[in-house]
C-alpha cells in the first residue's frame, strides 16, 4: 500500500489549526504575512481579488497559497466578514528569533458577522448585535450582545414578541440549537447569518452555570430573569459562543438587561420598514432617523436609533425627556457649548471593549483621556454653567427650579471625572502617539530613566561617539585618533603608528594594520552592547510600560461605560432640541388616554423631501376610540 506523502511541518500546523474551526477561513501568520492554503486560498482570492500562488509542500507537492501583509488585515478582514465568512486569526505566539524550531502558533480570535471589535467592520452609529434564540412550543427566549460595546439584553415571550425584537435589533448573526433550522425559518422572519450550536448548550443547568460564572454571582435575581428559563438559555448560548470564538476577555460585559414588553411599543419589521424609521426603501430618500439625528457622538447615534425603534409607553419617562429637551431648547448658549464638547468625545463604549480584550491602541488611549476630560467639562457646564469653550471664564445663570434642569442635574451628577486615570495617561503617553506600538514613540520622556537613556543612545549615537573621541584625544594627546565600527569586533579606536606609544594601558589591542593599530575599551564595548540592542530594548520597555497602563485601565471599565451611557443620553436629548430649533418643532402634550389631536401637523420626512421653496401644507388630525376612529387620507401627503 502506497504511503501518502507527508506535508511539511508548517502546512501540518496550518491544517491542525484549521481542524479546530473547519467552517472558517483560516488566516495563518507567517512572518510579516497572513497566508491561507488549499481551499481557503481559493476562497479568499475570489473575495479579496488578490493573486493565487503556490507554496512548496515537500513530498506532498505544491499547495495553493494566497496572502497579504499583516498590516493590511484591517483592510481585508472586513471584506471577508461582509461576504458572510467566519474568519479564524492564527497568530505567532512566540518571537521567531528566539526559537530554532517551528514557531508556536494559536488561534487568537474567530471573527464572525456578529462578533467583532474591528472598527473597520463596525458601523459607527449602529450596533453589531449577535442574537441567541431558544424556542419551546409557542414561547421563545432571546438574547442580544454587542461585544464591541458590552451591551447585553435578554427577553422572553411569545414567538410573535421575540420575532418583533429580532426585527428591531436586526442582529448580524443568529445562534440556535442544531437541528432546529426548519423551525426557526418557519416561525421567524430573520434572514441574516446563522450558526447552529450543540444541544448541551440549550439546557437550563448549563446556561445558568455559564451566566453565574461570567457575572461572578450566586443567583440571577439581580438581573430580574430568575423566572425566565428560555431567556436564561438564550443568554447562556451567547456566552458559550464567546468561548467558542476565542473571546474570553469580556469583562466589559458586566450586566444583563431585561427587555420588558410593558415598557415599549412593539414594532414589527414591516412597520419599521414601511415607516422608513431607520432606512429608506427608495434611492435618494430620507429616513426619519436621518432627519432627526443631530447627535455628535457615536454612542448617541446608536442610542437614538434604539430609542426610535423602542418607543416608550409610560408617560413619566416621556415627559422627563421632554423636560430636558425643552431646557436645552431654551438655553442656546449652553447647548452650543455642549455640542462642541460632544464633538470631541471618542467612542467610549468601543474603547472600553478594546481595553477589556487587551487591544486598545496608543491613539485610542489618548482619545480616552481627551474624552474623559470632555465628560468633566460637560459636567461643569451643566452643573455650574461654565462654558469656556465659547467664552473663557464665562458662567451662565441657570434656573435651579426648572424641572428640565433638575432632571439634567440628576443625569450629569452621575458622570465620573476619572481624574486619576486621565492624569496618568497624560503622564505616560505622548500627545500624538502612533496608531500602534513599534511605529514610533509612545511613552513620554521622563517616565522611565532606562528608556530615556536608550532613546538618547539610539537617536544621538554619532554625537555620543564624537564626545568619547574628543575626550580620549584630549586625554591621550592623540589628536588623530578615530572611532569606527566593523562587523568583526564592533566599535574600535584607530591610532596611527606614530602615536601608539601614547595608548593607555587599559586599551585592548584587537587588530594591527600596516600604518595603524585598532583598540577597544570597556566603555566602547558597553556602549556597543547598548546601541546594538537599543531598538529592541526600547520596544520591549515601551510594551511593558504600555501594558501596565492598559491593564490598570480595566479597573475603570465600569466608570467609562457609565459615562458613555450618560453622554449618549445627553447627546440624544440635545439632538432633539437642535432638531426642534432647526425644523420649528413644538413640544406635544403627552397624557394618558386614547385621544390623538394634532394641530397643523407636518410629516418630518416628506417636508424635507419637497423641492426648495415649495411650502408644506400642514394638516389637523383628531382620532379617538369613540367618535373619530377612522381617517381616509387623500392628496399627495401620504395618500395610498
Amino acid at each position: 500500500m502506497t504511503k501518502k506523502p507527508e506535508d511539511t511541518p508548517l502546512i501540518r500546523q496550518y491544517f491542525e489549526m484549521k481542524s479546530k474551526h473547519p467552517d472558517a477561513v483560516l488566516l495563518f501568520r507567517v512572518g510579516d504575512f497572513y497566508e491561507a492554503y488549499g481551499q481557503d486560498a481559493l476562497t479568499i482570492v475570489d473575495i479579496l481579488s488578490i493573486a493565487l500562488t503556490k507554496k512548496s509542500n515537500g513530498a506532498a507537492g505544491p499547495i495553493e497559497m494566497a496572502g497579504f501583509p499583516h498590516h493590511a488585515l484591517d483592510n481585508f478582514l472586513p471584506k471577508l466578514v461582509r461576504a458572510g465568512k467566519r474568519v479564524a486569526i492564527c497568530d505567532q505566539l512566540e518571537d521567531p528569533k528566539l526559537t530554532k524550531k517551528l514557531v508556536k502558533r494559536g488561534i487568537t480570535e474567530l471573527v464572525t458577522p456578529g462578533v467583532s471589535t474591528n472598527e473597520h467592520i463596525l458601523a459607527t452609529k449602529e450596533n453589531n448585535f449577535l442574537a441567541g434564540l431558544h424556542v419551546e412550543k409557542n414561547r421563545a427566549g432571546v438574547a442580544f450582545l454587542d461585544i464591541s460595546t458590552g451591551e447585553f439584553y435578554t427577553a422572553e415571550g411569545t414567538v410573535e414578541f421575540v420575532d418583533k425584537l429580532l426585527g428591531s435589533f436586526s442582529p448580524k448573526e443568529l445562534l440556535y440549537e442544531r437541528g432546529k433550522r426548519a423551525l426557526i425559518q418557519e416561525r421567524f422572519h430573520y434572514t441574516g447569518a446563522r450558526y447552529e450550536m450543540d444541544d448541551w448548550v440549550y439546557t437550563d443547568e448549563s446556561a445558568t452555570t455559564r451566566l453565574l460564572k461570567h457575572f461572578q454571582t450566586n443567583h440571577l435575581k439581580g438581573f430580574g430573569i430568575q423566572n425566565m428559563p428560555l431567556a436564561i438559555i438564550a443568554s447562556g448560548s451567547v456566552l458559550y459562543y464567546m468561548d467558542m470564538t476565542e473571546h474570553t476577555q469580556i469583562s466589559h460585559i458586566n450586566t444583563l438587561s431585561r427587555l420588558d414588553e410593558t415598557q415599549y411599543v412593539r414594532l414589527d419589521r414591516y412597520t419599521i420598514r414601511s415607516l422608513e424609521l431607520c432606512e429608506t426603501m427608495n434611492e435618494g430618500g430620507k429616513s426619519l432617523l436621518s432627519v432627526i439625528d443631530r447627535t455628535q457622538s457615536a454612542m448617541g447615534g446608536r442610542l437614538l436609533r434604539r430609542w426610535l425603534l423602542f418607543p416608550l409607553k409610560q408617560v413619566e419617562p416621556i415627559r422627563e425627556r421632554q423636560d430636558m429637551t425643552e431646557f436645552f431648547f431654551k438655553q442656546p448658549l449652553l447647548s452650543t457649548a455642549i455640542r462642541q464638547i460632544l464633538g470631541g468625545i471618542g467612542d467610549l463604549e468601543r474603547i472600553a471593549s478594546k481595553i477589556a480584550v487587551g487591544r486598545v491602541s496608543p491613539r485610542e488611549m489618548v482619545y480616552l483621556k481627551q474624552s474623559l476630560k470632555a465628560v468633566n467639562d460637560i459636567r461643569l457646564a451643566c452643573l455650574e454653567g461654565k462654558i469656556d469653550e465659547l467664552e473663557p471664564g464665562s458662567v451662565l445663570s441657570l434656573d435651579a427650579d426648572d424641572v428640565g434642569y433638575m432632571a439634567l442635574q440628576r443625569l450629569v451628577e452621575r458622570m465620573q471625572p476619572c481624574t486619576d486615570i486621565r492624569q496618568r495617561i497624560h503622564r505616560v503617553i505622548v500627545d500624538n502617539p502612533p496608531i500602534a506600538l513599534n511605529r514610533g514613540e509612545v511613552i513620554r520622556a521622563g517616565v522611565d530613566s532606562e528608556l530615556d537613556e536608550l532613546r538618547m543612545l539610539s537617536s544621538s549615537g554619532k554625537e555620543y561617539l564624537m564626545a568619547i573621541q574628543e575626550r580620549e584625544a584630549q586625554r591621550t594627546g592623540i589628536s588623530s585618533l578615530r572611532i569606527s565600527f566593523n562587523n568583526v569586533f564592533g566599535y574600535y579606536i584607530e591610532v596611527r603608528n606614530a602615536h601608539k606609544d601614547k595608548v593607555p594601558d587599559e586599551w585592548i589591542r584587537k587588530q594591527t594594520l600596516v600604518n595603524a593599530e585598532r583598540f577597544i575599551t570597556q566603555e566602547l564595548k558597553e556602549y556597543e552592547e547598548k546601541i546594538l540592542g537599543a531598538e529592541e530594548k526600547i520596544a520591549s520597555l515601551e510594551a511593558r510600560i504600555y501594558q501596565e497602563l492598559a491593564t490598570d485601565l480595566c479597573q475603570y471599565l465600569s466608570a467609562i461605560q457609565a459615562n458613555a451611557l450618560l453622554i449618549a443620553q445627553l447627546d440624544c436629548l440635545l439632538s432633539f432640541a437642535t432638531t426642534a430649533v432647526e425644523h420649528r418643532y413644538y413640544r406635544p402634550i403627552v397624557q394618558e388616554g386614547d385621544a390623538l389631536t394634532i394641530k397643523a401637523g407636518r410629516h418630518p420626512v416628506i417636508e424635507k423631501m419637497l423641492p426648495p421653496g415649495e411650502p408644506y401644507i400642514a394638516n389637523d388630525i383628531h382620532l379617538d376610540s369613540t367618535q373619530d376612529q377612522i381617517i381616509i387620507i387623500t392628496g399627495p401627503n401620504m395618500a395610498g
